[in-house]
This record gives C-alpha cells, sequence and structure tokens, in this order.
C-alpha cells in the first residue's frame, strides 16, 4: 500500500514475535523502516493488518493480533498514527486475555452495503464482524447475523460468488495438533441473515490456510482459490458452477494510477444506478492484507439483471478524498475482462 500517497508502494510487515515494521518507500535510497517514528511498531503478536480509510482521507490500519493480545485501530494524521480507543476492536469479537484466542485476518468490508466500511476478524474463538454506524462507532453484529461460529480460522474472503448483488463470506478453518478445523462458506439471504451453504466439495478437504476470490476463467462469476495447509502442500483452485446466464452479471473494475501503475490500493470504489445518489455497492482495492494470500485483482461486483451502472471511485490524497465517476458502465460491453480506470492524483479518470 502507499501509506503517505507519494505515488509508490510501501510495506508493512506484521511480526508475530517482535514489534511491526512499516518500511517506507523512498526510491533510490531504499526501504526505510518508519514503524517506531510513527508510532506502528505494535509489541503485540500480530498475525495480520489490512489499511483502509476511516474517513479523514488518510490511510488507516488495524493489526489483528493473536494469543490474547487486543488488535490496534491506528488512525493516521499528518504527523503520524494515533490508537483509537474502541473496546469492540481490541476484542474483536473473540474476547481478550485467554492465550487461546486471538485474531488473525482482518477484512475491510461493506457487507450492508450502506457506503462505509465494516470490519471482519476471522479469530481463534468466535469470528467478529464490527458493523460502523454513521457515527463512526462500531457493533458487533456476528452472532446477531449467525457469523459467530467459534473455532480457530485463519482467513476471511468477502465476494458476491452468486452474483445476487449481496457480498457473501468464506472463512477457512486451520489445522492445528493435528486436527482439521473445517471452512465455512456463508451466504447472504436478507438483510439480517448469513447462511452456512458449503458444498461437500470443499467439506471433503483437509482444512485450508488461506483464501481468495478470482475469477480464473473469465466467465463472470467467482472462483475460490485456497492455500493449502503446510502438512499436505496442496493448492486447490475450485471452480464456481453458476448458471451461464447468471455468471455475466457482473462487473469487474481494476483501478490504476494516472500511469497505468498499481499504486492504488486503498481506494473504493462504488456502484450507483445511473444519474442517482441510489448506492447499490461498495468494494475497497486491497492487495496485501490476505493470510498467506495476496493478489492483484479487479474488485467484482455481482450486478443482478446486468443492468447499466455509474462507477464512483474514491482515491486518498493528503488528508482529502477525491472522487471520479464512469458513467453508464454496461456490464456485457466487459464479459471477460475488466473496466480498467486509471485515476490522477485529483481524481480525474484518464481514459
Amino acid at each position: 500500500m502507499d501509506f503517505d500517497e507519494d505515488g509508490d508502494l510501501d510495506l508493512f510487515l506484521a511480526m508475530r514475535d517482535r514489534a511491526n515494521h512499516l518500511f517506507e518507500n523512498r526510491g533510490a535510497e531504499g526501504f526505510v523502516d518508519v514503524a517506531q517514528e510513527l508510532g506502528v511498531d505494535d509489541p503485540n503478536r500480530t498475525i495480520g493488518a489490512v489499511w483502509f480509510d476511516t474517513g479523514d482521507g488518510r490511510l488507516d490500519l488495524v493489526v489483528a493480533n493473536m494469543n490474547g493480545d487486543p488488535n490496534v485501530l491506528f488512525i493516521q494524521s499528518s504527523t503520524g498514527f494515533a490508537r483509537a480507543r474502541l473496546a469492540v476492536i481490541r476484542e474483536g469479537g473473540r474476547g481478550l486475555g485467554d492465550e487461546t484466542r486471538g485474531s488473525v485476518r482482518p477484512c475491510v468490508v461493506d457487507y450492508d452495503s450502506d457506503g462505509d466500511f465494516d470490519l471482519f476478524f476471522a479469530n481463534y474463538g468466535p469470528n467478529g464482524l464490527l458493523e460502523r454506524d454513521a457515527g463512526g462507532d462500531f457493533t458487533n453484529v456476528a452472532a446477531a447475523l449467525g457469523l459467530a461460529n467459534a473455532s480457530r480460522y485463519d482467513t476471511c474472503a468477502w465476494g458476491d460468488f452468486d452474483n445476487d448483488g449481496t457480498i457473501d463470506l468464506y472463512v477457512n478453518g486451520t489445522v492445528g495438533g493435528g486436527q482439521h478445523y473445517r471452512d465455512w462458506l456463508m451466504r447472504r439471504e436478507g438483510a439480517d441473515l448469513f447462511v452456512d451453504v458449503t458444498p461437500p466439495e470443499l467439506l471433503e478437504l483437509n482444512a485450508s490456510h488461506g483464501a481468495t476470490w478470482v475469477d480464473f476463467d473469465l466467465d463472470g462469476d467467482l472462483d475460490l482459490a485456497l492455500t493449502g495447509a503446510a502438512d499436505d502442500g496442496t493448492h486447490y483452485l475450485m471452480e464456481n458452477l453458476l448458471r451461464p446466464e447468471y455468471g455475466w452479471h457482473a462487473l469487474h473494475v481494476r483501478v490504476l494510477d494516472a500511469e497505468g501503475h498499481a499504486t492504488r490500493p486503498g481506494a473504493e470504489v462504488r456502484l450507483y444506478v445511473p444519474g442517482s445518489d441510489v448506492l447499490l455497492a461498495t468494494r475497497i482495492v486491497d492487495t496485501g492484507s490476505g493470510y498467506d494470500t495476496q493478489s492483484d485483482l479487479p474488485v467484482h461486483f455481482g450486478v443482478p439483471g446486468a443492468q447499466p451502472v455509474d462507477v464512483r471511485i474514491t482515491i486518498l490524497a493528503g488528508g482529502e478524498r477525491r472522487t471520479g465517476v464512469v458513467e453508464a458502465v454496461d456490464p456485457a460491453d466487459y464479459q471477460g475482462r475488466a473496466l480498467v480506470v486509471r485515476i490522477d492524483d485529483d481524481g480525474r479518470i484518464v481514459r
């Protein structure tokens, strides 16, 4: 991610056995560790991290910590990072102080399509889904929505696998002490429930260690890539057999900078009914936060009926949020390929 928004990619390293690192890319000078200087050298036992904007125009950082250590939301300002004192994020749905519990992978998702970003924590213990309200506060709604299944999980992967316009969740179990903890595919059904629809083809596999959604065959629907556990060395690629007439009810959007480089992690992509402020869905460009997985993939939207949409892309620029719009995009024009949008530092679309 480009945490300082200077046009190049920096590197954050989550370290389970020592303080975390943040390497700033200084071009010819190389990478310089600025974690201590900026206040993100968290000494807790960190496994995962994700960057997103809480609304102030700068990339903020969530770290997921294991062995009972509290999670942390670091809010970025012009002078560094400060810890947000939010108990619900510290606990992440799994509580604190228990050495057998912790958070592994945080995910940023607008699960309820209200335009702001919520947080999901894949945990050792019950998972947490922290819904954000208009005032910026978070509430754990995982139990109410059927997502707080207590087990041991390594990662979360959100994607609209059935192209119905609502985002679904894949959570993978881990391997420990010779035991394989099962994976879950949870489909969004209605406003207030996720339902377990894990197919037998997935339940028959050994536990995985990472997951990412990818349309590898370019047929419009999301397939699933799984990283095998260390003791079996396998890697699975599970093809989505969604009926073809629904596969093309989708749009993939790839966001680049004005020069065509993938330096826009943290950019926000939203779909609207054309010519209106009726929001359909929100995604974040996130290339580096996965557990045992990383990708530079376009964001995916299910678009029921394959109706035209306006695509609004918001980038962060030195404490400001700047938005460009591609109007009246017809998903039928992008079957088998992504809509590629180049956007400059002023939020202007470069075609």
